[in-house]
């Protein structure tokens, strides 16, 4: 459960590092970047394994490179459905959801070294 919220926490804050990175993302308020995280998170889980399964041919053909199409469409339409998340222009489209990645792979390897949530007693002895 902590982890779960540690992972929702460092998706809202890597859409914030991605609202100042990027231009044509604009992020209202800390609050809409939780829904758009959870947004974000529905979509990819549910809408993108279809995409990339229907998109096969095209991701075979480009040797992978129709893959960053796919993110972005989902980046995107995890925007529309979030009041005070935007997206506008191809830069952004193509460029949010890769520094997305690597943002929030930063924030969660960091969070995992720390052992943030962690009670002491809880840690397994070896």
């Amino acid at each position: 459960m902590v982890g779960n919220l540690l992972t929702l926490l460092a998706t809202a804050l890597s859409l914030l590092v991605v609202d100042l990175a990027v231009p044509g993302v604009d992020i209202a308020t800390f609050p809409a970047a939780i829904i758009a995280a959870v947004s974000i998170g529905l979509v990819n889980a549910f809408v993108k394994p279809i995409l990339s399964i229907l998109s096969l041919p095209l991701n075979f053909l480009t040797l992978g490179l129709f893959s960053l199409v796919v993110n972005g469409f989902c980046f995107w339409l995890a925007s529309v459905f979030v009041p005070g998340f935007r997206v506008d222009g191809l830069v952004a489209f193509i460029l949010s959801p890769i520094v997305l990645s690597l943002v929030s792979t930063f924030l969660n390897k960091y969070f995992a070294e720390r052992q943030v949530g962690v009670l002491p007693e809880a840690k397994p002895e070896v």
